[in-house]
C-alpha cells in the first residue's frame, strides 16, 4: 500500500502517514526500524505493510516507495 509521509520524529523514530483518501495513520519506532530508513520527511511517497482487518490498520513496515 502507498502512502505520504505526514510527520516523522527523529528523536522517537514514529510519526503518520496519510493514506491516498486523507486518513492520517500512526507508526512506531519498530516500524520505521523494519524499513531501513534512517530518515523522513514529510511529503515523501513511502510504501507501508499493516495488519488488523477492522478499524484503523496497524503500520508494520514504513520505507521509500521505488518505481
Amino acid at each position: 500500500m502507498q502512502a505520504t509521509a505526514y510527520t516523522y520524529d527523529p528523536e522517537t523514530r514514529s510519526g503518520q502517514v496519510l493514506l491516498d483518501d486523507g486518513t492520517p495513520v500512526p507508526f512506531d519506532a519498530p516500524a520505521f526500524d523494519a524499513g531501513g530508513l534512517r530518515l523522513l520527511r514529510p511529503g515523501q511517497r513511502v510504501r507501508i505493510e499493516t495488519e488488523g482487518a477492522d478499524g484503523t490498520p496497524r503500520i508494520t513496515l514504513v520505507t521509500l516507495q521505488t518505481f
